[in-house]
């Protein structure tokens, strides 16, 4: 195996992996059928065994709170970390990661942002790799049964029959028929510190 930048003739393996790493979290129908691409400077690598995908990291980052939701300086956003299932539990993700830090090191970023939802086994894979919990909220699905009256569109003729909604509230127990409730998590994890001068 080999971990490598991303080349725009990955991207059906890059969509593929992808794909199929999601299923397994609770972003299951989160599906892209390109790759993203991003505005700022980004940090893309795939992991290539055989010729295929088998995972990928993909990092934009900017200064101040231009791509990351936190922090000051040169930070960076994982938008996307996945391995294929097939190829699981080898040490993939892990690799992805250190060779984006780096990378991310020698560009003089200062920290590494993620956000995710509440799978247990993913947010004990970021606490492993030295990220910590600093926020979080609340993505809201509501299917039409669980629609409530008072929420209507604006937009005359336009009813809404499915919705996803951010919720950063403290009183998530009111949606708690809701079928589909996720606690989405910010971890950070600072990778340089510059000196102190003081």
């Amino acid at each position: 195996m080999i971990i490598r930048d991303y080349n725009h003739r990955d991207e059906t393996g890059w969509v593929r992996c992808r794909a199929l790493a999601f299923l397994q979290t609770a972003y299951f129908d989160n599906v892209l059928t390109k790759k993203e691409h991003y505005q700022n400077p980004s940090i893309e690598l795939v992991a290539e065994h055989d010729g295929q995908i088998v995972g990928l990291i993909d990092v934009e980052y900017a200064e101040e709170q231009t791509v990351c939701s936190r922090g000051e300086g040169l930070g960076g956003m994982i938008w996307h970390i996945a391995v294929h299932p097939d190829f699981y539990r080898q040490g993939i993700g892990q690799q992805l990661l250190v060779a984006a830090e780096n990378r991310a090191k020698k560009l003089g970023l200062n920290r590494l942002e993620a956000w995710t939802r509440n799978d247990l086994w993913v947010q004990k894979w970021y606490k492993r790799m030295q990220f910590n919990i600093v926020d979080s909220y609340y993505h809201v699905y509501f299917e039409e049964d669980e629609l409530h009256p008072n929420y209507k569109s604006s937009i005359p003729d336009l009813y809404l029959v499915n919705t996803f909604a951010h919720y950063v509230g403290k009183n998530i127990e009111q949606f708690k028929d809701n079928k589909r409730i996720y606690e989405c998590v910010c971890f950070e994890k600072f990778i340089f510190l510059p000196l102190n001068n003081s």
